[in-house]
């Protein structure tokens, strides 16, 4: 056999071989990341991180990436290189007190690297954060301790000393149970960076704060908050891409209330509620998150009790939403749930199950498809996406 007969194939294979390991590396490149938040009271050791790929939705086993006591909210630094973390430190009497903890972190394989940690030097755990536009602050929510708390962020993105404590008051909801004191359970910023609202699930009211990056305080707004439903107890809160609609989570009630948003005056102003929950449902359950789709069209939201994922079309005119589906979400006690940058996948964090499912997002008609995907996750309580490395 001629030398270039025989060599016509090796080169072929060589050929196909290199096709093969360059669609290997290119679809790792399209991985996403995704760091997990958790409850520290079991088998979990703090925040782990998960690989998501973006062409079949499968996920990585869960890799332990920070240790850190029930680190159950994460949030990003707009540079997408510092994460901060919620946790408690010791106090005095043997009690704790509610900390920001600051990881440098690594996009391409979600590693961190503890930087610092700031204590409110106040009892009761935090439980939700947000860090401004500018990268110079954070603010949070303590629901145990009924208080909105805010911290400078140094140029390295290491965090200051606690800058403003300021308890939440007014009359309670009508529920005795879980409305027995102020409850803020999560902080929202406005687009242009202005403000911060407060959903407060015992006062059922969604407080403004006025946001002061250069010396990271907060200060109370005038008006200083909008009245949710009797009894709704408002959880968590987003703003729609076009900045023009804010929507909250009622937790106890399980309904959407959909605001108009008067940004010269940080004001939020409810005008419609939707429920998140199949009509005629009379069983337990308490709504959890609520996320917006990339694309601005669609808005989901998690029942706890009903164990599900609920779908809602969004009027780009109004703001009016109009529910398109309820899916089973794959697992039980569903705390949190995130979609990947580009909207075509939804994880979803079961608390109670322990494990983690996926969703195909259809961004033409906002629909659900579950998927065979999943991973376990040690009480997984917060999905947090990081940034796709150039």
């Amino acid at each position: 056999m001629p030398p270039t007969a025989t060599l016509a194939p090796m080169m072929l294979r060589l050929f196909v071989s290199m096709l093969a390991v360059s669609a290997s590396t290119l679809a790792r490149a399209r991985d996403y990341v995704a760091l997990l938040g958790t409850y520290t009271d079991g088998e979990s050791r703090g925040i782990y991180a998960v690989r998501l790929n973006s062409e079949t939705g499968a996920l990585s086993t869960p890799e332990l990436v920070g240790e850190l006591s029930n680190p159950e909210f994460l949030a990003l630094h707009p540079n997408g290189r510092i994460v901060y973390a919620l946790t408690q430190v010791p106090a005095a009497e043997g009690k704790t007190a509610g900390a920001v903890a600051a990881f440098a972190v690594e996009p391409a394989s979600g590693r961190l690297t503890p930087l610092n940690l700031a204590s409110t030097n106040s009892g009761g755990a935090l439980t939700h954060l947000a860090v401004d536009a500018t990268g110079r602050m954070v603010v949070a929510a303590s629901y145990g301790g009924g208080y909105v708390v805010s911290f400078p962020i140094e140029p390295d993105g290491r965090l200051g000393a606690r800058a403003s404590l300021i308890p939440q008051t007014g009359p309670l909801g009508p529920n005795r149970v879980r409305q027995d004191a102020p409850h803020p359970h999560s902080v929202t910023l406005s687009p242009d960076n202005r403000f911060a609202f407060v959903a407060d699930l015992g006062l059922d009211r969604v407080f403004s704060y006025r946001l002061a990056p250069k010396d990271g305080t907060i200060a109370r707004n005038e008006p200083a908050s909008a009245a949710i439903a009797p009894g709704a107890g408002p959880r968590h809160s987003k703003f729609s891409s076009d900045g023009k609609s804010f929507y909250v989570l009622d937790e106890l009630d399980g309904t959407i209330t959909s605001c108009r948003y008067d940004a010269a005056r940080g004001v939020v102003e409810p005008f419609q509620r939707v429920s998140t929950l199949p009509d005629g449902f009379t069983g337990k359950n308490t709504a959890s998150e609520i996320r917006i789709h990339p694309n601005g069209r669609f808005v989901y939201a998690a029942n706890r009790g009903h164990n599900s994922l609920a779908v809602f079309a969004r009027d780009a005119e109004t703001g009016a939403l109009t529910r398109i589906e309820i899916v089973a979400c794959g697992g039980e006690h569903p705390r949190n749930f995130a979609l990947t940058p580009d909207g075509a996948w939804l994880v979803c964090a079961h608390q109670t199950s322990n494990n983690l499912t996926v969703f195909r997002v259809n961004a033409g008609t906002g629909r659900l498809t579950a998927t065979t995907q999943t991973a376990h996750a040690p009480k997984p309580v917060c999905v947090l996406f990081l940034p796709t490395p150039d």
